[in-house]
Protein backbone atom coordinates (compact mmCIF):
# COMPACT_ATOMS: atom_id res chain seq x y z
CA UNK A 1 0.00 0.00 0.00
CA UNK A 2 2.62 1.91 1.17
CA UNK A 3 4.44 1.47 -2.47
CA UNK A 4 0.94 2.25 -4.68
CA UNK A 5 0.95 5.62 -3.04
CA UNK A 6 4.31 6.46 -3.61
CA UNK A 7 3.92 5.79 -7.24
CA UNK A 8 0.40 7.36 -7.72
CA UNK A 9 1.33 10.92 -5.94
CA UNK A 10 3.85 11.99 -9.20
CA UNK A 11 1.06 10.92 -11.52
CA UNK A 12 -0.98 12.73 -9.87
CA UNK A 13 0.90 15.86 -10.19
CA UNK A 14 1.63 15.16 -13.36
CA UNK A 15 -2.10 14.87 -14.53
CA UNK A 16 -2.92 18.01 -12.43
CA UNK A 17 -0.06 20.14 -14.13
CA UNK A 18 -1.19 19.09 -17.66
CA UNK A 19 -4.54 19.75 -17.13
CA UNK A 20 -4.05 23.21 -15.49
CA UNK A 21 -1.67 24.21 -18.69
CA UNK A 22 -4.30 22.89 -21.18
CA UNK A 23 -6.86 25.20 -19.10
CA UNK A 24 -4.81 28.39 -19.24
CA UNK A 25 -3.75 27.92 -23.12
CA UNK A 26 -7.44 27.39 -23.74
CA UNK A 27 -8.17 30.39 -21.33
CA UNK A 28 -5.46 32.72 -22.58
CA UNK A 29 -6.37 36.17 -25.05
CA UNK A 30 -5.96 36.06 -28.66
CA UNK A 31 -4.02 39.06 -30.31
CA UNK A 32 -5.21 40.17 -33.45
CA UNK A 33 -3.38 39.65 -36.41
CA UNK A 34 -1.01 42.73 -37.47
CA UNK A 35 -1.71 44.81 -39.93
CA UNK A 36 0.35 45.54 -43.05
CA UNK A 37 0.70 49.93 -43.23
CA UNK A 38 1.65 50.53 -46.88
CA UNK A 39 3.81 53.52 -46.88
CA UNK A 40 2.74 57.05 -47.85
CA UNK A 41 5.64 59.27 -49.27
CA UNK A 42 5.08 62.96 -48.46
CA UNK A 43 5.43 65.25 -52.04
CA UNK A 44 5.51 68.74 -53.07
CA UNK A 45 2.63 69.65 -56.15
CA UNK A 46 2.37 72.56 -58.16
CA UNK A 47 -0.98 73.40 -60.66
CA UNK A 48 -0.46 72.79 -64.04
CA UNK A 49 -0.57 76.31 -65.76
CA UNK A 50 -0.25 76.28 -69.95
CA UNK A 51 1.00 78.95 -71.61
CA UNK A 52 2.92 80.62 -74.55
CA UNK A 53 6.44 80.72 -72.82
CA UNK A 54 9.96 81.16 -74.60
CA UNK A 55 12.51 78.49 -73.76
CA UNK A 56 15.77 79.97 -73.56
CA UNK A 57 19.13 78.75 -74.86
CA UNK A 58 21.86 78.39 -72.45
CA UNK A 59 25.30 79.61 -74.40
CA UNK A 60 28.88 80.80 -72.51
CA UNK A 61 30.55 83.95 -74.25
CA UNK A 62 33.87 86.20 -73.81
CA UNK A 63 33.73 90.09 -73.83
CA UNK A 64 35.18 91.48 -76.87
CA UNK A 65 35.21 94.99 -79.07
CA UNK A 66 35.74 95.59 -82.90
CA UNK A 67 36.85 99.06 -82.34
CA UNK A 68 40.49 98.62 -79.80
CA UNK A 69 41.95 101.33 -80.38
CA UNK A 70 45.84 100.91 -80.37
CA UNK A 71 47.74 103.85 -79.79
CA UNK A 72 51.06 104.12 -81.18
CA UNK A 73 54.39 106.31 -81.02
CA UNK A 74 54.25 108.88 -84.03
CA UNK A 75 58.17 108.79 -83.99
CA UNK A 76 61.18 107.56 -82.56
CA UNK A 77 61.44 109.03 -79.65
CA UNK A 78 61.62 108.77 -75.71
CA UNK A 79 58.55 108.52 -73.16
CA UNK A 80 58.37 111.72 -71.08
CA UNK A 81 55.16 110.67 -68.86
CA UNK A 82 52.53 107.91 -68.85
CA UNK A 83 49.68 109.16 -66.88
CA UNK A 84 47.50 106.02 -66.88
CA UNK A 85 47.07 102.26 -66.19
CA UNK A 86 45.62 99.18 -67.21
CA UNK A 87 41.80 99.25 -66.53
CA UNK A 88 41.41 103.23 -65.63
CA UNK A 89 38.24 105.06 -67.27
CA UNK A 90 39.70 107.95 -69.16
CA UNK A 91 37.21 110.67 -70.59
CA UNK A 92 37.81 112.33 -74.08
CA UNK A 93 40.79 114.58 -74.38
CA UNK A 94 42.51 113.30 -70.94
CA UNK A 95 46.55 113.69 -71.62
CA UNK A 96 47.62 109.39 -71.70
CA UNK A 97 50.89 109.18 -72.53
CA UNK A 98 53.86 112.38 -73.04
CA UNK A 99 56.62 111.95 -75.34
CA UNK A 100 59.59 114.01 -75.33
CA UNK A 101 59.14 117.39 -77.42
CA UNK A 102 63.04 117.49 -77.52
CA UNK A 103 63.28 114.17 -79.96
CA UNK A 104 60.88 116.48 -82.29
CA UNK A 105 62.23 120.26 -81.95
CA UNK A 106 65.61 120.20 -83.56
CA UNK A 107 63.86 117.96 -87.09
CA UNK A 108 61.14 121.20 -86.85
CA UNK A 109 63.51 123.84 -86.81
CA UNK A 110 65.35 122.23 -89.85
CA UNK A 111 62.36 121.72 -91.67
CA UNK A 112 61.72 125.62 -91.26
CA UNK A 113 65.28 126.35 -91.99
CA UNK A 114 64.78 124.77 -95.28
CA UNK A 115 61.96 126.37 -96.37
CA UNK A 116 63.14 129.61 -95.59
CA UNK A 117 66.19 128.70 -97.64
CA UNK A 118 63.62 127.46 -100.72
CA UNK A 119 61.56 130.57 -100.37
CA UNK A 120 65.09 132.93 -101.07
CA UNK A 121 66.03 130.46 -103.78
CA UNK A 122 63.05 131.37 -105.50
CA UNK A 123 62.41 134.48 -105.15
CA UNK A 124 66.43 135.22 -106.55
CA UNK A 125 65.26 133.23 -109.49
CA UNK A 126 62.52 135.95 -109.80
CA UNK A 127 65.32 138.44 -109.82
CA UNK A 128 67.20 137.13 -111.88
CA UNK A 129 64.95 136.54 -114.81
CA UNK A 130 64.05 140.58 -114.56
CA UNK A 131 67.73 140.94 -114.99
CA UNK A 132 68.50 138.84 -117.71
CA UNK A 133 65.37 140.46 -119.14
CA UNK A 134 67.11 144.24 -118.66
CA UNK A 135 70.50 141.68 -119.97
CA UNK A 136 68.57 140.70 -123.27
CA UNK A 137 67.96 144.34 -124.54
CA UNK A 138 71.46 145.33 -123.82
CA UNK A 139 73.04 142.97 -125.72
CA UNK A 140 71.08 142.40 -128.50
CA UNK A 141 71.91 145.96 -129.24
CA UNK A 142 75.43 145.32 -129.42
CA UNK A 143 74.82 142.17 -131.54
CA UNK A 144 73.49 144.79 -133.76
CA UNK A 145 76.62 146.72 -133.30
CA UNK A 146 78.86 143.86 -134.10
CA UNK A 147 77.03 143.25 -137.29
CA UNK A 148 77.63 146.84 -138.05
CA UNK A 149 81.10 146.43 -137.55
CA UNK A 150 81.14 143.76 -140.01
CA UNK A 151 79.53 145.34 -142.60
CA UNK A 152 81.80 147.99 -142.58
CA UNK A 153 85.26 146.28 -142.63
CA UNK A 154 83.30 143.95 -145.72
CA UNK A 155 82.73 147.48 -147.63
CA UNK A 156 86.70 148.60 -146.85
CA UNK A 157 87.63 144.90 -147.89
CA UNK A 158 86.16 145.60 -150.85
CA UNK A 159 87.30 148.76 -151.60
CA UNK A 160 90.79 147.32 -150.60
CA UNK A 161 91.57 150.05 -147.78
CA UNK A 162 90.48 147.62 -144.94
CA UNK A 163 92.69 144.67 -144.00
CA UNK A 164 91.63 140.92 -143.67
CA UNK A 165 92.47 140.72 -139.94
CA UNK A 166 90.11 143.51 -139.30
CA UNK A 167 87.62 141.70 -140.63
CA UNK A 168 88.00 138.25 -139.48
CA UNK A 169 87.90 140.03 -135.59
CA UNK A 170 84.99 142.01 -136.62
CA UNK A 171 83.36 138.63 -137.11
CA UNK A 172 84.44 136.95 -134.40
CA UNK A 173 83.02 139.67 -131.90
CA UNK A 174 79.75 139.23 -134.11
CA UNK A 175 79.35 135.51 -133.33
CA UNK A 176 80.56 135.87 -129.85
CA UNK A 177 77.82 138.44 -128.97
CA UNK A 178 75.26 136.23 -131.05
CA UNK A 179 76.51 133.53 -128.72
CA UNK A 180 75.73 135.63 -125.59
CA UNK A 181 72.08 136.76 -126.37
CA UNK A 182 71.30 133.22 -127.53
CA UNK A 183 72.62 131.50 -124.01
CA UNK A 184 70.48 134.75 -122.91
CA UNK A 185 67.31 133.62 -124.68
CA UNK A 186 67.48 130.24 -123.22
CA UNK A 187 67.89 131.41 -119.12
CA UNK A 188 64.84 133.46 -119.75
CA UNK A 189 63.09 130.54 -121.43
CA UNK A 190 64.26 128.11 -118.65
CA UNK A 191 63.32 130.65 -115.86
CA UNK A 192 59.94 128.63 -115.86
CA UNK A 193 61.38 125.74 -115.09
CA UNK A 194 63.47 126.31 -112.48
CA UNK A 195 61.18 127.96 -110.63
CA UNK A 196 58.95 124.85 -110.62
CA UNK A 197 61.77 122.87 -109.45
CA UNK A 198 62.38 125.22 -106.79
CA UNK A 199 58.30 125.65 -106.08
CA UNK A 200 58.49 121.87 -106.19
CA UNK A 201 61.58 121.37 -103.84
CA UNK A 202 59.29 123.88 -101.48
CA UNK A 203 56.04 122.11 -101.47
CA UNK A 204 58.43 119.13 -100.25
CA UNK A 205 59.62 120.70 -97.30
CA UNK A 206 56.73 122.23 -96.63
CA UNK A 207 54.75 118.74 -96.60
CA UNK A 208 57.48 117.41 -94.67
CA UNK A 209 56.92 120.31 -91.83
CA UNK A 210 53.50 119.35 -92.25
CA UNK A 211 54.61 116.04 -91.27
CA UNK A 212 57.20 116.76 -88.41
CA UNK A 213 54.63 119.46 -86.77
CA UNK A 214 51.74 116.39 -86.96
CA UNK A 215 54.02 114.32 -85.08
CA UNK A 216 54.93 116.73 -82.60
CA UNK A 217 51.42 117.58 -82.01
CA UNK A 218 51.02 113.85 -81.41
CA UNK A 219 53.83 113.31 -78.90
CA UNK A 220 50.75 114.49 -76.60
CA UNK A 221 48.67 111.44 -76.85
CA UNK A 222 44.81 112.08 -75.57
CA UNK A 223 41.98 109.79 -75.20
CA UNK A 224 39.64 110.46 -78.52
CA UNK A 225 36.80 109.32 -76.50
CA UNK A 226 35.74 108.32 -73.20
CA UNK A 227 36.69 104.99 -72.72
CA UNK A 228 38.81 101.97 -70.83
CA UNK A 229 42.33 101.63 -70.85
CA UNK A 230 42.90 97.85 -71.89
CA UNK A 231 46.70 97.63 -71.42
CA UNK A 232 49.82 100.11 -71.12
CA UNK A 233 52.64 98.57 -73.11
CA UNK A 234 55.38 101.36 -71.87
CA UNK A 235 56.98 103.50 -68.63
CA UNK A 236 58.28 106.53 -68.37
CA UNK A 237 62.14 106.29 -69.66
CA UNK A 238 61.19 103.77 -72.14
CA UNK A 239 62.78 105.01 -75.57
CA UNK A 240 60.45 103.89 -78.65
CA UNK A 241 59.96 104.01 -82.18
CA UNK A 242 57.94 105.33 -84.87
CA UNK A 243 54.97 102.55 -84.98
CA UNK A 244 55.17 100.94 -81.63
CA UNK A 245 51.64 100.47 -79.85
CA UNK A 246 52.54 102.53 -76.64
CA UNK A 247 48.39 101.84 -75.13
CA UNK A 248 45.36 100.01 -76.00
CA UNK A 249 42.02 101.69 -75.37
CA UNK A 250 38.18 101.28 -76.50
CA UNK A 251 34.51 102.58 -75.88
CA UNK A 252 32.38 100.67 -73.52
CA UNK A 253 29.98 101.64 -75.97
CA UNK A 254 31.86 99.72 -78.46
CA UNK A 255 31.32 96.38 -76.42
CA UNK A 256 30.09 93.13 -77.77
CA UNK A 257 29.79 89.23 -76.55
CA UNK A 258 30.96 86.51 -78.96
CA UNK A 259 28.99 83.32 -78.34
CA UNK A 260 29.32 79.89 -79.93
CA UNK A 261 25.52 78.97 -81.00
CA UNK A 262 25.35 75.45 -81.16
CA UNK A 263 24.81 73.43 -84.77
CA UNK A 264 21.16 72.48 -83.64
CA UNK A 265 19.81 75.55 -83.24
CA UNK A 266 21.55 77.13 -86.17
CA UNK A 267 18.85 77.02 -88.62
CA UNK A 268 16.46 78.25 -86.16
CA UNK A 269 18.31 81.41 -84.96
CA UNK A 270 18.65 81.80 -89.09
CA UNK A 271 15.17 81.68 -89.45
CA UNK A 272 14.26 84.01 -87.14
CA UNK A 273 16.50 86.62 -87.66
CA UNK A 274 15.80 86.26 -91.19
CA UNK A 275 12.05 87.25 -89.94
CA UNK A 276 13.45 90.30 -88.33
CA UNK A 277 12.77 89.26 -85.04
CA UNK A 278 14.55 90.81 -81.94
CA UNK A 279 16.47 87.76 -79.59
CA UNK A 280 17.50 89.16 -76.57
CA UNK A 281 19.56 87.94 -74.13
CA UNK A 282 20.74 88.13 -70.44
CA UNK A 283 23.93 87.75 -68.08
CA UNK A 284 24.12 87.94 -64.60
CA UNK A 285 27.59 90.22 -64.04
CA UNK A 286 28.09 91.24 -60.01
CA UNK A 287 24.71 90.85 -59.30
CA UNK A 288 22.90 92.86 -61.91
CA UNK A 289 21.50 91.80 -65.02
CA UNK A 290 23.20 92.49 -68.20
CA UNK A 291 20.77 92.96 -71.28
CA UNK A 292 21.89 91.96 -74.79
CA UNK A 293 20.57 91.75 -78.20
CA UNK A 294 21.56 89.14 -80.76
CA UNK A 295 23.29 91.89 -83.70
CA UNK A 296 25.10 89.44 -85.88
CA UNK A 297 26.47 86.24 -86.88
CA UNK A 298 29.67 85.83 -87.76
CA UNK A 299 30.83 84.96 -91.29
CA UNK A 300 32.10 81.39 -90.98
CA UNK A 301 30.33 78.68 -89.11
CA UNK A 302 32.29 75.54 -87.76
CA UNK A 303 30.65 71.95 -87.24
CA UNK A 304 30.21 72.41 -83.96
CA UNK A 305 27.70 75.39 -84.52
CA UNK A 306 28.31 79.61 -85.53
CA UNK A 307 29.51 82.45 -83.50
CA UNK A 308 26.55 85.18 -82.73
CA UNK A 309 27.33 88.69 -81.60
CA UNK A 310 25.63 90.32 -78.56
CA UNK A 311 25.26 93.83 -78.48
CA UNK A 312 25.80 95.01 -75.40
CA UNK A 313 22.44 97.23 -73.96
CA UNK A 314 22.58 97.69 -70.43
CA UNK A 315 25.54 98.15 -67.29
CA UNK A 316 28.36 98.07 -69.73
CA UNK A 317 30.13 99.51 -67.17
CA UNK A 318 30.06 96.30 -65.34
CA UNK A 319 32.49 94.48 -68.71
CA UNK A 320 35.57 94.16 -69.49
CA UNK A 321 37.25 92.84 -72.70
CA UNK A 322 37.90 89.26 -72.31
CA UNK A 323 35.66 88.55 -69.50
CA UNK A 324 33.31 85.13 -69.43
CA UNK A 325 29.83 85.00 -69.51
CA UNK A 326 27.15 82.85 -69.13
CA UNK A 327 24.10 84.15 -71.76
CA UNK A 328 20.27 83.03 -71.67
CA UNK A 329 19.23 83.85 -75.14
CA UNK A 330 15.33 83.76 -76.09
CA UNK A 331 13.79 81.78 -78.35
CA UNK A 332 10.81 81.50 -79.97
CA UNK A 333 7.66 81.48 -77.80
CA UNK A 334 6.14 77.95 -77.59
CA UNK A 335 2.43 77.37 -77.03
CA UNK A 336 0.74 75.11 -74.27
CA UNK A 337 4.05 75.33 -72.63
CA UNK A 338 4.13 74.21 -68.81
CA UNK A 339 7.02 75.29 -66.70
CA UNK A 340 7.98 72.95 -63.67
CA UNK A 341 10.97 73.16 -61.26
CA UNK A 342 13.92 70.91 -62.82
CA UNK A 343 13.51 68.13 -60.27
CA UNK A 344 9.55 67.56 -61.15
CA UNK A 345 11.26 65.97 -64.98
CA UNK A 346 12.64 62.52 -65.07
CA UNK A 347 15.24 61.40 -67.55
CA UNK A 348 13.92 64.60 -69.60
CA UNK A 349 10.78 62.31 -71.02
CA UNK A 350 8.39 62.35 -68.26
CA UNK A 351 6.75 63.80 -64.81
CA UNK A 352 4.46 62.82 -62.48
CA UNK A 353 0.85 63.94 -61.58
CA UNK A 354 -1.29 62.93 -58.48
CA UNK A 355 -4.20 60.84 -58.83
CA UNK A 356 -6.92 60.42 -56.82
CA UNK A 357 -8.43 56.96 -56.18
CA UNK A 358 -12.07 56.16 -54.54
CA UNK A 359 -11.75 55.49 -51.21
CA UNK A 360 -12.12 51.56 -50.09
CA UNK A 361 -13.45 49.86 -47.40
CA UNK A 362 -11.22 49.37 -44.41
CA UNK A 363 -11.53 46.90 -41.18
CA UNK A 364 -9.87 47.19 -37.86
CA UNK A 365 -9.99 43.41 -37.54
CA UNK A 366 -11.72 41.29 -34.54
CA UNK A 367 -11.74 42.82 -30.87
CA UNK A 368 -13.05 39.74 -29.44
CA UNK A 369 -13.37 35.85 -30.49
CA UNK A 370 -17.25 36.58 -30.86
CA UNK A 371 -17.55 40.14 -32.43
CA UNK A 372 -18.62 40.77 -35.49
CA UNK A 373 -15.91 42.95 -37.56
CA UNK A 374 -16.89 46.55 -37.67
CA UNK A 375 -16.30 48.52 -40.87
CA UNK A 376 -15.57 52.49 -41.49
CA UNK A 377 -14.97 54.62 -44.46
CA UNK A 378 -11.79 55.54 -45.62
CA UNK A 379 -10.12 58.47 -46.79
CA UNK A 380 -9.40 59.31 -50.54
CA UNK A 381 -6.29 57.68 -51.43
CA UNK A 382 -3.50 59.81 -53.59
CA UNK A 383 -0.89 57.72 -56.13
CA UNK A 384 1.55 59.00 -58.58
CA UNK A 385 0.81 58.52 -62.30
CA UNK A 386 3.20 59.26 -65.00
CA UNK A 387 2.85 61.32 -67.86
CA UNK A 388 5.01 61.37 -71.22
CA UNK A 389 6.16 64.98 -71.98
CA UNK A 390 8.21 66.87 -74.68
CA UNK A 391 11.28 68.32 -73.26
CA UNK A 392 10.93 72.06 -74.99
CA UNK A 393 13.81 73.56 -72.99
CA UNK A 394 14.48 75.87 -69.85
CA UNK A 395 14.40 79.38 -68.72
CA UNK A 396 14.84 80.82 -65.27
CA UNK A 397 12.25 82.11 -63.60
CA UNK A 398 11.25 85.44 -61.60
CA UNK A 399 12.79 84.10 -58.95
CA UNK A 400 16.01 82.99 -60.50
CA UNK A 401 15.13 79.30 -60.18
CA UNK A 402 15.77 76.88 -63.29
CA UNK A 403 12.40 76.14 -64.64
CA UNK A 404 11.64 73.67 -67.24
CA UNK A 405 9.37 73.90 -70.30
CA UNK A 406 7.59 70.82 -71.14
CA UNK A 407 4.06 69.87 -72.91
CA UNK A 408 1.84 66.87 -73.03
CA UNK A 409 -1.86 66.34 -74.17
CA UNK A 410 -2.36 64.75 -70.67
CA UNK A 411 -1.48 67.81 -68.83
CA UNK A 412 -4.31 69.86 -68.55
CA UNK A 413 -4.84 73.43 -66.18
CA UNK A 414 -5.49 72.30 -62.96
CA UNK A 415 -3.42 69.18 -63.00
CA UNK A 416 -0.68 68.57 -59.63
CA UNK A 417 2.59 67.50 -60.69
CA UNK A 418 4.98 66.53 -58.37
CA UNK A 419 8.04 68.85 -57.86
CA UNK A 420 9.41 66.57 -55.30
CA UNK A 421 12.58 64.52 -56.73
CA UNK A 422 11.48 61.16 -55.80
CA UNK A 423 14.96 58.20 -56.11
CA UNK A 424 11.80 55.54 -56.41
CA UNK A 425 9.33 57.05 -58.09
CA UNK A 426 7.13 54.96 -59.99
CA UNK A 427 2.85 54.33 -61.37
CA UNK A 428 0.63 53.55 -58.23
CA UNK A 429 2.93 54.83 -55.35
CA UNK A 430 1.27 56.53 -52.80
CA UNK A 431 1.87 60.11 -51.64
CA UNK A 432 0.86 62.51 -49.07
CA UNK A 433 0.67 66.22 -50.68
CA UNK A 434 1.80 68.81 -48.65
CA UNK A 435 3.04 72.63 -48.47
Amino acid sequence: MKKLSSFLLPVLIIAVALGLFRFLKATKPEQPPPKVQERVWRVAVEAVKPQALAPELMLYGQVETPDLLKLTASANAWVERVGVRDGQLVTKGEVLIQLDPRDFEPRIDQARAEIAELKASIESENNRQQSDQLALEQEQQLLDLAGQSVERQQRLKTQKVGAEQSLDEAMQQQAQQALSVSNRKMSIADHPNRLRGLQAKLASAQARLDQLELEYERASLSAPYDGVIANVEVTAGDQVSRGEVLLMLYARSSLEVRARIPAPYQDEILAAMNAGKTLSASAQVAGAEVALRLGRLDGEAQASGIDGLFQVQSNADLLRIGQLLTLRLARGAQSDAVALPMAAVYGGERVYEIQTQPPETQTDGAKTGDEQQAEKPAEPTLRMRSVDIDMLGTRRGADGRELALVRSPELTAGDRVVITHLPNAIDGLRVEVVQ
